[in-house]
C-alpha cells in the first residue's frame, strides 16, 4: 500500500511540475500570404489542428521537452520543425514553398520520426488514396506499385509482400507498429489488414532486424492507421467500392474525433466478392473471399504524455482454388461452401509515450488471438489452431542536442499455439514460444550535410514444442526444444551536398529464427505434404545498399542498388518421394544464397505544361544458391509508366485527373529447380477520380479499368499459375468515398 501511495504522489508531483504549456504561430507562403486550412500535427503526440483564415494556429497542453511539428497544405512542401518547449508558450512561424511534384512525407518505421529526406534509411510511402482508388478488389496489389515490392498471390483474397525476392517470414509485417502474428508462415495465409482502417503504408527494404528483430531480414511493411482529426472536430466518411470482375462491393463506415485531450474513432467494414474471372472469361473456382471488420481507437494526449488503445477485429472466409475443389465447384458463386479457411484475428494495443523532463519513454504492449479453421467437404474442421501472442516494447529516448538521438530499449514476444477439439489434421504441434531483444540506436549529425546512424542488437529466441500424435506414425510430431540468440546491428549515412541531392549508404546485419513450420510441420499443406527439419538454423545476412535520390521543381530521379548475402538460407524444397495418395512431399533445407539488384524511379512534371505528370520505374532482383540454383519466389523485371493530367477545375468537377499506366512484366527465364519459367506480359489500366461539391458536402469519385484488354497472363508469383488458371482479367471498379465532419467552437469539450 505504502509503494502504490509513493508512486501515485510521485505521478501527481511530476504532472503538475509539467505547467501548462502551448504553441502558436503563423503559416504562411513565400510571400507571406496567409495558408488557410492548413494542417499543424505533432506525430509524436497525435495531436493537430488547422490554421484559420490568417493563418494563425494554437495548440494547448503541450509536454515539455524536444517537439517535431509537421506543417503541411496542399500544394506545398511538408516541413518538418524540432523545437524545444521550455516555456508556458512558445511561437512558431513558419513559411511553406510551393511543391510541383508531390511533398515528402514524415515517416515514423526508422526508429525516428523524420522526413523522407532526412532518414538515413531509405522509406517508401504510400498514401491512403493511391490504394483505396486503385481499382483493385486486394489493395495488397496496390502496395506492389512501389519499386522493388511485389507479392505473391492465391486470386484476390490472399496476398503476401514481397521485397526484394524475399517474402514470407523473412518480411515483418506491422499493423500500426504491431508485430502481426496470425500465421504468417505460408503463402496459402493471407496478412490480415483492413485497408479501410490504414492512413498510409511506410515500407522499409533490406534488414530491419536492429529495429524488429526477427523475421525483418528482408524489409518491413507498416500499415500506419488515420491520424486523430484536428482539435475541435467530429469527422466521418462512408467508402463504397464496386467491382465488375469478381462482382464484388467494399463498403466502410467511420466516425472520430477529437477534443483538446481525448480522441477516438469507430470504423466498421465490409467485403463480398465471387469468384474471379481470368483473362478471357472464364471464373476461376472457389476464389471468392468475404471479410468483416471493426476497429476502434481512443486515446489521452496531457501535460506527461500520450496514451491510447486501439482495437482490432477481422474476419475472413477465403475459398481455397486447390485441385480436389475444381470438380466440386461448376457454379460461380459467393457462398463460401468448401474447402475455404475461416480466420478470426483480434488485437488490442496500447502505444503510450511519456515525457519526462529530458527523457522521453515510450511503453508499449499488445495482445493478440488468431484463430485459424479449414473447412472442406466435412460436417467439422479439418484444421482448428490458436494462437496466443503478447507483445512489449519500452524504448528510452536519452538526453541528446540538436544534432543527436539515442534511444535505448528492449522488445520481448511470447507465444503459445495450441490445436483444439482434437481435429483430423494437426500440421502443427503445441508450442510455446519466446523471445527477447535488447537494442540501443544512435544518431548523429557529423557536419551540416553529414549525418549517420547505427545501432546494435541481441536478441534470444526458445521454442518448445509437445509430442502430438503416434509414435512411429506418419504424422507424429515428435517434442522439440530450441533455443537461439543472435547480435546484429546497422550503419548508415547520408550526404546532402546541397538541398536538391542525398546520396545515401547503408550496412546491415540481419537474422531470423527458424519458425514452427519450418522446424516442425508434418502433413498436408495447401497442394503439397510439408516435413519440418528440427536440425535447422537461423538464417543471417548481410546487405549493403546505395542510392541516390534528386529532386527540382519539375523533376525527381531515384535510384538504388543493393546487394545480400545470406548464411543458411531456409527454403522449402521438393523431394523424389511421395505419400501413398502420390502427393508430392516437401522438406525444408538450407544454403547459402545471394540476393541482389535495384530499383529506379522517374518523375517529370513540365513548368510550361502544369497539368502533366510523367512516372516510370524498374525493378530488378536475382536470387541464386551458392550451387547456382535460383531461389523460388523471385520476382520478374519490371517496368511501370504512367501519363497523368490534372485539373483543379473542369466545370462542376474540382481535383480532377486522369490516368493511362502500364505494366511491363518481363519474362522469368531463370524459375528455381521446382518452377517453370513464365512469359512476360502487358498490362494496360486507365482511371480517372474527381471531385464533386453539393453544396458544402463534397464527393469523392474514381473509376478504374485494370487490364484494359482483358489480357491472358500468368504472374511468376501466382501460386495458381501450378493449377493452370490466370491471373484477373478485365475489372471495372467504382469507389465512391463520401466525407462528413463537424467543427465545434474553440474550447468546447465532448
Amino acid at each position: 500500500m505504502k509503494n502504490i501511495f509513493l508512486t501515485v504522489l510521485a505521478l501527481y508531483v511530476l504532472m503538475q511540475a509539467n505547467a501548462q504549456n502551448q504553441i502558436k504561430g503563423r503559416v504562411t507562403d513565400v510571400n507571406k500570404e496567409p495558408l488557410t486550412g492548413a494542417t499543424v500535427y505533432m506525430p509524436e503526440l497525435q495531436k493537430g489542428t488547422v490554421t484559420d483564415r490568417d493563418g494563425n494556429y494554437f495548440i494547448s497542453n503541450i509536454p515539455k521537452g524536444k517537439i517535431k511539428i509537421q506543417f503541411s497544405f496542399v500544394g506545398y512542401n511538408t516541413l518538418l520543425k524540432t523545437i524545444k518547449v521550455t516555456q508556458p508558450e512558445t511561437k512558431v512561424n513558419v513559411s511553406l514553398t510551393t511543391a510541383v511534384i508531390e511533398s515528402q512525407d514524415v515517416v515514423v518505421t526508422g526508429g525516428y520520426i523524420g522526413s523522407q529526406h532526412d532518414n538515413i534509411v531509405k522509406i517508401g510511402v504510400l498514401k491512403s488514396k493511391a490504394f483505396k482508388f486503385s481499382g483493385t478488389p486486394d489493395f495488397m496489389a496496390a502496395v506492389a506499385q512501389v519499386p522493388g515490392v511485389d507479392m505473391i498471390s492465391k486470386g484476390q483474397g490472399i496476398a503476401k509482400p514481397v521485397i526484394r525476392g524475399l517474402s514470407m517470414n523473412d518480411v515483418l509485417v506491422l499493423n500500426n507498429g504491431v508485430r502481426i502474428e496470425n500465421y504468417q508462415f505460408s503463402e496459402d495465409h493471407p496478412i490480415g489488414i483492413d485497408d479501410n482502417d490504414v492512413g498510409k503504408i511506410e515500407i522499409v527494404k533490406g534488414p530491419a532486424s536492429l529495429l524488429y528483430g526477427s523475421d525483418a531480414i528482408g524489409g518491413v511493411i507498416n500499415f500506419i492507421k488515420e491520424n486523430p482529426v484536428p482539435i475541435g472536430t467530429v469527422a466521418g466518411d462512408y467508402r463504397m467500392q464496386i467491382h465488375s470482375n469478381t462482382l464484388g462491393m467494399n463498403n466502410g463506415l467511420g466516425l472520430k474525433g477529437a477534443s483538446k485531450k481525448f480522441f477516438g474513432g469507430v470504423r466498421i467494414g465490409n467485403k463480398t466478392h465471387a469468384d474471379y474471372l481470368q483473362g478471357g472469361g472464364d471464373f476461376v473456382p472457389n476464389s471468392r473471399f468475404n471479410e468483416m471488420t471493426f476497429n476502434a481507437n481512443t486515446g489521452y494526449t496531457g501535460k506527461i504524455g500520450t496514451f491510447k488503445v486501439y482495437y482490432d477485429y477481422f474476419k475472413q472466409k477465403l475459398g481455397m482454388t486447390v485441385p480436389p475443389v475444381v470438380p466440386l465447384v461448376t457454379e460461380r458463386g459467393r457462398k463460401n461452401d468448401v474447402w475455404f479457411q475461416d480466420l478470426l484475428h483480434q488485437m488490442v494495443s496500447s502505444r503510450n509515450k511519456l515525457y519526462l523532463g529530458k527523457f522521453k519513454w515510450e511503453i508499449n504492449a499488445a495482445y493478440q488471438n488468431a484463430l485459424r479453421k479449414l473447412e472442406t467437404t466435412l460436417d467439422v474442421p479439418v484444421v482448428e489452431m490458436r494462437l496466443n501472442t503478447y507483445t512489449y516494447e519500452s524504448k528510452l529516448n536519452l538526453p541528446s542536442g540538436e544534432r543527436s538521438e539515442y534511444v535505448i530499449g528492449f522488445q520481448g514476444t511470447s507465444q503459445n499455439n495450441r490445436n483444439l477439439n482434437d481435429r483430423k489434421s494437426q500440421f502443427l504441434p503445441d508450442a510455446d514460444i519466446n523471445y527477447l531483444g535488447f537494442l540501443g540506436i544512435a544518431r548523429y549529425d557529423l557536419f551540416e550535410k553529414v549525418k549517420v546512424q547505427g545501432g546494435l542488437r541481441f536478441d534470444t529466441y526458445k521454442i518448445d514444442t509437445y509430442a502430438m500424435g503416434e509414435e512411429g506414425s506418419d504424422n507424429y510430431h515428435q517434442p522439440v526444444s530450441k533455443d537461439f540468440s543472435n547480435v546484429n546491428g546497422s550503419v548508415g549515412a547520408t550526404y546532402r551536398p546541397n538541398e536538391n541531392l542525398i546520396l545515401r549508404l547503408n550496412f546491415a546485419k540481419g537474422y531470423r529464427a527458424p519458425n514452427l513450420s519450418e522446424l516442425t510441420s508434418n502433413g498436408m499443406h495447401g497442394n503439397r505434404y510439408e516435413i519440418g527439419n528440427p536440425d535447422l538454423l537461423p538464417e543471417n545476412s548481410y546487405e549493403t545498399d546505395v542510392s541516390m535520390h534528386f529532386h527540382s521543381e519539375c523533376l525527381s530521379f531515384d535510384v538504388a542498388g543493393f546487394y545480400n548475402y545470406i548464411n543458411d538460407y531456409i527454403y522449402s524444397s521438393p523431394t523424389q518421394d511421395t505419400t501413398a495418395t502420390g502427393i508430392d512431399i516437401y522438406r525444408f533445407e538450407q544454403a547459402n544464397a545471394t540476393l541482389a539488384g535495384g530499383e529506379a524511379g522517374i518523375h517529370f512534371h513540365p513548368k510550361r505544361l502544369p497539368w502533366l505528370h510523367v512516372k516510370g520505374t524498374f525493378s530488378s532482383v536475382m536470387g541464386v544458391q551458392q550451387n547456382g540454383d535460383y531461389l523460388p519466389f523471385i520476382p520478374v523485371n519490371k517496368l511501370r509508366y504512367e501519363v497523368r493530367a490534372d485539373k483543379k477545375k473542369l466545370g462542376f468537377l474540382h481535383n480532377s485527373n486522369v490516368k493511362v499506366a502500364a505494366l511491363t512484366a518481363f519474362a522469368q527465364n531463370k524459375p528455381s529447380p521446382f518452377e517453370t519459367r513464365t512469359d512476360g506480359y502487358t498490362l494496360v489500366n486507365i482511371s480517372a477520380y474527381s471531385e464533386i461539391f453539393i453544396s458544402k458536402q463534397v464527393l469523392r469519385l474514381g473509376l478504374s479499368v485494370n487490364n484494359l484488354f482483358d489480357k491472358k497472363y500468368f504472374d511468376h508469383l501466382s501460386t495458381l499459375k501450378p493449377v493452370g488458371f490466370y491471373d484477373e482479367g478485365r475489372n471495372i471498379s467504382l469507389t465512391l468515398d463520401i466525407p462528413f465532419g463537424i467543427v465545434k467552437r474553440e474550447g468546447m469539450e465532448f
